[in-house]
């Protein structure tokens, strides 16, 4: 069976700085894969290079059995592709409900006309209401401004966004990132109950919620893979303890 997403050799470099170096990786259809590292091992980097915003230096990109090596941005996104991003890319004004009606006729080709008695357009408002179930926002934070909802209900709202694009494959980047500790469970609840159709590549710094999260974890230090396999290895792992200068935070399993 073809990965859901794959990389061969896959290399980023800024002038005589290597970013990402030479990173092979597989996320399997359905996978709950975690991509951790310390600051400044190219996650981000990688997951540009990933969604198209970076051109890679060297190396391959697979989407679901096709390269997509040269393909930009939004056609990554067509065949399957979306992301989030650390910091939210979202409407301020617009309540949740009408953010995702806009992306759900954006995806159907009535972008132009969204905002028309969009109230009237029954598959879209039920389709934007299941999205907004999927990730488990309240009933009572869907008609507010996303300006006024907690940090934490903002990234439910964006991850709901990279849904309404019917991925097969989602990148979060950081989802919990700036999120209170205590509403970074409820997001990571939501991350965990998305259907099993979609594979999930989580990269995140909070350890807790990538041990709870992931069934399998890549960790990349100076921007190449340095392990590579179940949480349980990882935690024993006497190499990403290094590489966390003995951090407890890999201290699970």
């Amino acid at each position: 069976m073809s990965a859901a997403l794959e990389t061969q050799g896959l290399t980023r470099r800024f002038g005589a700085f290597v970013a990402v170096d030479a990173v092979s990786l597989r996320v399997e259809p359905g996978a709950r894969h975690a991509l951790i590292g310390p600051n400044g091992a190219g996650k981000t980097t990688f997951v540009n290079l990933l969604s198209g915003a970076l051109a890679a230096s060297a190396g391959q990109v697979s989407l679901l059995g096709q390269d997509v090596s040269a393909a930009p941005q939004h056609l990554r996104v067509r065949l399957g592709l979306a992301r989030t991003f650390q910091v939210n890319q979202l409407f301020a004004e617009l309540t949740p409900m009408q953010a995702i009606t806009m992306a759900l006729a954006e995806r159907a080709g009535l972008g132009a006309i969204w905002w028309r008695p969009l109230f009237g357009m029954a598959g879209l408002r039920a389709e934007a209401q299941q999205l907004l179930d999927t990730v488990r926002l309240p009933d009572a934070a869907r008609h507010q401004r996303t300006a006024s909802l907690p940090y934490g209900r903002q990234r439910l709202l964006e991850i709901a966004l990279a849904l309404a694009m019917r991925p097969r494959v989602l990148l979060l980047d950081e989802p919990a990132a700036g999120v209170p500790p205590a509403d970074s469970r409820e997001v990571l609840a939501a991350v965990a109950a998305l259907p099993r159709d979609v594979a999930v590549l989580l990269i995140e710094h909070d350890m807790d919620l990538v041990f709870r999260f992931a069934e399998r974890i890549t960790v990349l230090a100076f921007g190449a893979v340095l392990a590579d396999g179940a949480p349980s290895e990882i935690a024993r792992s006497p190499a990403v303890r290094e590489a966390y200068l003995g951090s407890t935070e890999v201290a699970h399993g």
